[in-house]
């Protein structure tokens, strides 16, 4: 039977709940862990209220360090779940804590991660975070959760600490000027994240692994259809879009990581998954965006290829007879401050969806929601669906061109393919 997930809210009603319920009240009221003075546990999954809130800090950040932030947090609290019992692959942190409390140690990761990475919200996350430990009686088990908790997100972060983020945000950048050449855009006239791709990344095996074949050359009858139908479709007035079009265009257009996560912490409440399995689902969405982000910037900076607002405004220019000069056109989304090829925002929709439908099947129909459009929602019978929808968007925002998003939705499950390959492994036990 199929289950429906939405990212606004989440409906648990099947026997297995039931039963994960009993099981969880049973695991918390074993020798040697805390009880748990909080809210109904029927309702209380620490890892993704974690995740909710991790969103809300977050947010201020640039897309590209959103998606490395929030790979950081799930990684610092999968590998604190796994150092009490290893059920999967540590990523960072391998040490032991056998008998801590769950819930402690879920709480010491996240809350020292995110004071690492936004320092700015410090006091907003110490006050959750005192909240939660509030919710647990005082016992052994408790310190050695904070404890494990705490070394967790101290050796990802550790471990992160070289990444140099505001050198790669601000590389300098120098405007190419030959045909199909990327060069800044308006309104900024800025360009963003020319270091990205040189960041090391969480588990592909370097940021070139999936690197993409070449763009279209600008002279090509490919391209100029590829140009032809985004002049048309995704030009802000006179459009040949339709209204469910634009809808879809405005749904997306919000940052990859926030999108995706919330699509992976709804379909994770849906399925009821415990702790553990939550925390490898989110960890592996987050490495996987992350991933994502740096081979996509790797290739955006290797190829430096123009968008649709630069050609279209220049195609005098193209050495190509079938395109249509139009000094005046205007996308219908603001174009990001980034070079086009591949959309890295089909990317990240891809690799997202790579990892989820690993874990719960493709066929897996849900409900989403979305920050960019307040109020609105829209339905995917798959996340293979909603990748695809979410990759043709940025068509109908007139910001990529076609061949960019299915480069970008190609490499996407590649990365996010490989994450699942070679990270968060569940671990064999010996029979």
């Amino acid at each position: 039977m199929k289950r429906h997930i939405s990212s606004a809210s989440a409906r648990l009603t099947s026997s297995p709940v039931r039963l994960a319920r009993s099981l969880r009240r049973a695991a918390l009221a074993a020798p040697g862990l805390c009880v748990w003075l909080g809210a109904s546990l029927a309702s209380a999954n620490e890892v993704t209220d974690w995740n909710t809130k991790a969103a809300a800090w977050l947010e201020a950040q640039a897309p590209t360090e959103q998606a490395r932030s929030f790979a950081i947090v799930q990684v610092a609290v999968h590998d604190a779940l796994n150092a009490i019992e290893r059920r999967y692959t540590p990523y960072a942190f391998k040490g032991r804590a056998p008998h801590a409390s769950a819930p402690a140690a879920v709480a010491s990761a996240a809350h020292d991660a995110l004071v690492a990475l936004v320092p700015a919200r410090s006091a907003e996350v110490d006050a959750w975070y005192a909240q939660q430990l509030g919710a647990i009686a005082d016992c052994s088990a408790k310190t050695r959760g904070v404890e494990v908790g705490r070394r967790a997100a101290e050796r990802i972060t550790a471990l992160r600490s070289s990444d140099d983020v505001a050198a790669a945000l601000s590389e300098p950048y120098v405007d190419g000027t030959e045909p199909g050449a990327y060069r800044a855009t308006p309104p900024d006239n800025v360009v963003y994240g020319a270091g990205w791709g040189k960041l090391p990344t969480f588990v592909t095996a370097d940021s070139s692994a999936f690197r993409p074949p070449p763009p279209l050359p600008p002279e090509s009858p490919a391209y100029a259809r590829d140009f032809e139908e985004i002049r048309r479709i995704g030009v802000k007035e006179g459009s040949t879009r339709t209204a469910d079009q634009s809808t879809v265009a405005d749904f997306w257009y919000e940052s990859s990581s926030t999108g995706w996560m919330r699509i992976a912490n709804a379909a994770v409440r849906a399925h009821d998954l415990d702790l553990w399995q939550s925390a490898r689902v989110l960890g592996l969405v987050g490495l996987a965006i992350a991933d994502g982000f740096i081979n996509g910037f790797d290739a955006k900076y290797h190829y430096d290829y123009w968008r649709p607002i630069t050609a279209i405004r220049a195609a005098d220019s193209d050495n190509n007879p079938a395109t249509e000069v139009d000094p005046g056109w205007t996308p219908y989304c603001a174009t990001p401050p980034v070079a086009d090829y591949p959309s890295t925002h089909s990317l990240l929709g891809a690799a997202a969806a790579a990892v989820l439908r690993h874990v719960f099947d493709d066929d897996v129909p849900f409900t989403a929601d979305s920050l960019s459009l307040p109020g609105v929602t829209r339905q995917f019978e798959s996340f293979s669906q909603a990748a695809r929808e979410n990759a043709e968007s940025r068509v109908y925002c007139g910001i990529h061109w076609r061949s960019s998003i299915e480069s970008g939705l190609a490499q996407g499950f590649r990365v996010g393919q490989d994450v699942v390959e070679h990270a968060l492994e569940p671990v064999r036990r010996r029979r």
